[in-house]
């Protein structure tokens, strides 16, 4: 397939199905192309891997693929062979046979790409052979692994430096979704890529939207979350801390009725496999894990990220989060926490080996990740600020946005608190500073004395909540500690004397309770317009999937699905256009889907308003509700459901309670009026003397037009 005739456009159109190159997709390929070096930051679903695979098809040789982890070298590998290209791995899930195969292949130029992992590129007999390979290019996946100041460090990988000094003419690129500035220069310093160009794309997720809660009770507030949101049906990750967690939540889950599967490095090797493998090849599975799972899983149609504790940093939190929506499609990010899990990450990081520079790096990103949670602005504004890169604007799509925060000066509640602390010596946990503040005369705080400080009640005007909000803002603003070798005493940093000296004033977010809200107007996919076209063709994806052994979204992505039946190709020139549908895919696919679309009874097209409407009412909200909810007359409710009638999402009879004999007689009346004035209900609303609503008119005439 090796073709320098071939354009990079030629090989995106036709093999890959993409019409057009997105953001520096195409200043990368063909600078990799002409034989330079790069260093590509890219958002997880931005494209990253078509910037090497495309080169590699190009350029003569065979590409050699850097990978980390088995899952994502089948997953790349298959998605490839998928659209006809030449592509293999080589790593220990491969029988003694079948690597001599993909060895044979390698040695008589028969692949465009090879994936390996780097132990055993690193092996004195792959580098001798490599010394008399013909290779187009180095490529180096997730390449934030060979960082020590990385958040998924694997040693190995340091000693892939070897390859700017083995092969100086081969063209290198390093390409990862996560990178601070330490981290950036640590790849490139590993990598002798001084030189090479640095490609920084926008990290930006806008289909993702964000949520933070404060813990209370994680896993109903999980449950509320995954209802409120819609996710039935849908797969998701559940990220939690610790290994006995992850069981007993996916074990919870599955009692509530959501089928949930556990993943960690603990598991029997067997089940682990089993569990992951089921959550790539089937639907609507809950994957619940340790930050064990996730790094190259490429299933696109991840719809939501959980985190039941805090993730360590805000590279990780992006990182994780960054497995939901890949295809694009709107896809959620929730995350509870409390100050416990700060207690217990910072429990992990003193107790840590790492050298003390290490440790204060981690500590910083800890410190952000806690400011990030306590924010009361756009959220999606702070973290991409912490990639370097600027949102001028809000973005309306994380919960701050969506439900602004309020906030109070909270100067004078936190010198109290920082001054409590002080009082008290600096050797009390929270639960005994909030006792001391509201005045509780309980046996402790008599026998030390504390009913005699000057701090002793003078915080009545908060609850006992209210102030767990106040001292878990102050620890994630830096002005206070919580020293977990003391068991847990709060003591003061440096940067309270400016609160306790009244040098600055603070704003603190009001500790209020979660809602339970749903953002389903702004999440609704379009694909739910007709839910019955939907299951039939995600039906026979899942059928074509399991006949060659792999997961569906290699077949087709739901956003190519969606497109199915938006647009409703009849013919292969017209399904050739979709997105994701290259000349393979036509030839091996498209006629069973065509034969499904046409065999379904075409319907018109809703409006996107509309479709919030019809699906709120299908799952079995009433009018009132829907238009309450939505801030709408009950008017428009009856006008979107009046177009779900006519697009034959739905029946006229679950919209209005008429007889037969009723519904004829008004049918009746409107086959009188001329073609072009069925437009205007007047004369039928007149002609019964208003006996009968415009909306009931409009809903009839629908089913009329249908």
């Amino acid at each position: 397939m090796n073709n320098s005739q071939l354009s990079a456009l030629d090989i995106l159109q036709n093999i890959f199905g993409y019409q057009n190159f997105r953001g520096q997709q195409a200043d990368i390929i063909e600078h990799v192309v002409t034989g330079n070096n790069a260093l590509v930051l890219m958002p997880t679903g931005g494209g990253k891997s078509l910037c090497y695979q495309i080169p590699a098809i190009i350029r003569p040789g065979v590409a050699i693929i850097i990978s980390p982890l088995i899952a994502l070298m089948q997953d790349q590998v298959t998605a490839l062979q998928q659209y006809g290209v030449r592509a293999a791995y080589l790593n220990s899930s491969l029988t003694l046979e079948q690597a001599r195969s993909v060895s044979n292949q390698l040695r008589q130029g028969e692949l465009d790409l090879l994936y390996i992992a780097p132990e055993r590129l690193m092996t004195t007999r792959f580098l001798e052979f490599l010394d008399t390979a013909n290779i187009a290019l180095f490529a180096i996946d997730e390449a934030h692994c060979l960082s020590q100041w990385g958040h998924d460090f694997r040693p190995e990988y340091t000693q892939l430096s070897v390859l700017a000094q083995r092969f100086p003419q081969i063209p290198r690129i390093a390409l990862t979704a996560t990178a601070d500035e330490p981290t950036r220069n640590d790849i490139i310093k590993h990598l002798a890529l001084e030189q090479a160009e640095v490609f920084i794309t926008s990290f930006d997720r806008p289909n993702i939207c964000y949520y933070v809660v404060q813990k209370d009770n994680g896993r109903r507030q999980l449950l509320n979350f995954l209802e409120t949101e819609g996710h039935k049906g849908d797969a998701g990750i559940v990220y939690c801390l610790s290994r006995k967690r992850v069981e007993a939540v996916a074990a919870w889950l599955n009692k509530q009725g959501w089928l949930a599967l556990p993943y960690h490095a603990g598991l029997d090797n067997n089940i682990r496999a089993n569990n992951q493998n089921r959550f790539l090849r089937e639907e609507g599975i809950i994957i619940v894990a340790t930050i064990a799972f996730g790094m190259g899983i490429d299933k696109s149609n991840v719809r939501f990220v959980a985190h039941l504790d805090l993730p360590k940093s805000l590279e990780a939190y992006y990182q994780e989060t960054g497995r939901a929506g890949r295809d694009g499609l709107p896809a959620n990010a929730w995350m509870a926490y409390g100050l416990q899990d700060v207690i217990m990450l910072r429990r992990f990081l003193d107790s840590s080996e790492a050298h003390e520079q290490q440790k204060r790096i981690e500590r910083h990103k800890l410190d952000s990740m806690l400011g990030y949670c306590e924010m009361s602005s756009c959220r999606r504004q702070v973290l991409l600020n912490y990639f370097g890169e600027n949102l001028a604007k809000a973005c309306g799509n994380c919960d701050t946005c969506l439900e602004p925060v309020a906030t109070f000066d909270g100067t004078e509640v936190a010198q109290k608190a920082l001054s409590c602390i002080y009082r008290t010596g600096q050797r009390f946990g929270v639960n005994y500073l909030i006792d001391v503040l509201l005045g509780r005369n309980n046996d402790r705080i008599i026998k030390l004395g504390h009913t005699n400080i000057s701090t002793f009640g003078i915080g009545k005007e908060l609850k006992e909540g209210e102030w767990r909000s106040v001292f878990r803002q102050l620890i994630a603003m830096n002005f206070a500690n919580v020293d977990v070798e003391g068991f847990g005493s709060v003591e003061l940093t440096d940067n309270s004397r400016s609160v306790l000296r009244g040098e600055m004033r603070l704003n603190l977010r009001k500790d209020i309770a979660t809602k339970k809200t749903s953002k389903k107007d702004n999440k609704t996919k379009t694909f739910q317009t007709d839910k019955i076209l939907w299951e039939k063709l995600r039906s026979k994806r899942l059928e074509l999937a399991k006949a060659q052994d792999v997961p569906p979204y290699v077949i087709f992505h739901d956003s190519t699905l969606e497109e199915m039946v938006s647009k409703r190709p009849s013919s292969l020139k017209e399904f050739s256009l979709l997105s994701g549908v290259g000349k393979s895919k036509l030839e091996r696919y498209a006629q069973a889907f065509i034969d499904i679309l046409n065999e379904h009874p075409l319907s018109s097209t809703t409006s996107d308003s509309a479709a919030i409407s019809i699906d709120a009412f299908q799952q079995g909200q009433s009018i009132e509700e829907i238009a309450e909810e939505r801030a709408l007359k009950a008017s428009t409710i009856y006008q979107h459901l009046s177009e779900g009638i006519e697009a034959r999402q739905i029946e006229l009879a679950d919209v209005i309670k008429l007889t037969e004999e009723e519904i004829k007689e008004i049918k009746d009346n409107l086959l009188e009026l001329p073609t072009e004035e069925q437009h205007t209900l007047k004369p039928v609303f007149d002609a019964f003397d208003g006996e009968y609503s415009y909306e009931i008119l409009k809903c009839v005439r629908a089913n009329l037009w249908r």
